[in-house]
């Protein structure tokens, strides 16, 4: 049975093939069926007649058509590796401590505040409201430790229509006494946790929820061996991925060496327990070994690089390019509230900024690390996501056959940042200045699945757009 069309758009597309090369798309017409998946794809649509014939053949109507102007482009939809949604509230303040002091000050006494669940009522849908509408269609969240609160996140991101990874946060040692967690209630509220994400239903479909659960270790010094290893076999049972954090910081390294002494180091560490497979992200990788980057590359562990958490706690420039020259799987993440931008757009350029401290830096060395191109950080921040969180077949550009995650793009939307030129400014220009300069108020409607899940009405966006333009060709 052919697939029903739902919604066709006419316009320009822009999305990445690989790391190295960007695909720009002009007068393309993307067809999306009522599975939230892209039915088809057909580049160089000049002219009406050709348009309506493709409609035709495909048994769908005009009236389904979204006409974009040449200002506006589709954009795959951002994947946050790495974020902790209960430091929502804390973003933008805490920024003049190191990592563990960081955590002791601000960061356990608000996760401690979700023992409440009225308070994750109240703050939880704020926070998945504002990262869609920064264009974030999947995110990869730490919760806390408290098992009614993590549904609660669970529960908002699956009604919201965003594509989410949820962790109940896991810490039984190390902690401070009214924010740790004994291993056999850790243990078995992760079980808890898990059992209810994998019986989530949409609630208007009854189809299977976008929301997954994730096994979450805080980091190596808040968890006994007991714990991790019993941790390792939930994962193992249900098949499910792996979270954590991984060589942020250098008095952190140290902290976990004197904590496993008999390990050769911290990424070691959670091999021994059984943390390191295809389906672990670890967040910030910064001060790996020559060892340790083998390892991950042996286990096919990808790496969330969250550039802003990396400057904004003096944590360390991790080494992008390296990781990618030796074949190890990169995505970006925020990691609010370390990071204290909500927006994948900042990573972006945080990334690009600490792409090129690495290649100033390296210049004198015998080794140069060129700094990250425009298509690369693109890549990141689309299909190297989806490569962390194992939906690269799923999501991350325009290929048919895959779920339709997507962002319209809206260069001239009202208060927008960026300043266009008529004589000069293509579509490659215009990508280019929403990369470095737009924000959320460009972003003028979110896709996850084929649903819009936020934005604004997209019926007749030439009649909504400030200038009436002819398609570029």
């Amino acid at each position: 049975m052919a697939a029903t069309i739902s919604q066709i758009f006419y316009g320009t597309l822009i999305h990445s093939l690989s790391l190295t090369e960007l695909e720009f798309i002009h007068n393309a017409l993307l067809g999306v069926d009522n599975q939230g998946k892209i039915a088809f794809l057909e580049r160089n649509v000049s002219n009406e007649q050709t348009l309506r014939d493709i409609i035709k053949k495909w048994r769908t109507t005009e009236d389904k058509v979204v006409r974009l102007t040449n200002r506006q482009f589709l954009l795959p939809g951002f994947v946050d590796t790495h974020t902790h949604a209960p430091q929502y509230p804390n973003a933008g303040i805490g920024m003049d401590l190191p990592l563990l002091d960081w955590l002791n000050k601000y960061t356990f006494p608000l996760e401690q505040s979700f023992s409440s669940t009225k308070f994750a009522e109240k703050i939880y849908p704020i926070v998945v409201n504002h990262l869609l509408r920064c264009g974030t269609t999947t995110a990869v969240y730490f919760a806390t430790i408290h098992l009614e609160s993590s549904k609660i996140l669970a529960k908002v991101v699956q009604q919201k229509g965003q594509r989410g990874f949820i962790g109940k946060v896991n810490m039984d040692c190390n902690s401070t006494e009214t924010y740790v967690e004994t291993m056999e209630s850790s243990v078995k509220d992760t079980e808890q946790f898990v059992e209810y994400v994998l019986s989530l239903k949409n609630e208007s479909t009854d189809e299977s929820s976008l929301v997954t659960p994730i096994i979450t270790p805080r980091f190596a010094i808040s968890c006994t061996s007991k714990l991790m290893n019993s941790l390792g076999e939930i994962a193992k049972k249900h098949k499910i991925p792996i979270q954590s954090h991984l060589s942020e910081n250098t008095a952190e390294v140290a902290t976990v060496n004197e904590l496993f002494p008999h390990h050769a180091d911290y990424t070691t560490v959670y091999d021994h327990h059984k943390l390191l497979n295809h389906r672990t992200i670890m967040a910030h990788c910064i001060h790996l070994s020559p060892q340790e980057r083998k390892l991950i590359k042996e286990r096919n562990v990808g790496i969330s690089h969250c550039p802003n958490s990396n400057f904004a706690l003096c944590s360390g420039v991790c080494n992008v390019r390296q990781l990618l020259d030796e074949g190890i799987k990169v995505g970006l993440g925020t990691d609010i509230s370390g990071g204290f931008s909500k927006s994948i757009l900042d990573s972006i350029r945080n990334a690009s900024i600490a792409s090129r401290v690495i290649y100033i830096s390296s210049k004198t060395n015998d080794k140069v690390y060129p700094h990250l191109t425009l298509p690369e950080l693109t890549y990141l921040a689309t299909m190297g996501g989806a490569q962390l969180v194992n939906l690269e077949d799923v999501i991350g550009n325009f290929t048919v056959g895959k779920e339709f995650d997507a962002l319209l793009i809206d260069s001239e939307a009202e208060g927008s940042s960026m300043q266009i030129f008529d004589d000069i400014d293509t579509i490659d220009r215009i990508f280019e200045k929403f990369m470095f300069l737009g924000d959320e108020r460009n972003i003028k409607a979110v896709f996850v699945k084929g649903r819009k899940v936020s934005g604004t009405d997209i019926t007749n966006l030439e009649a909504n757009s400030y200038n009436d333009y002819s398609y570029m060709n």
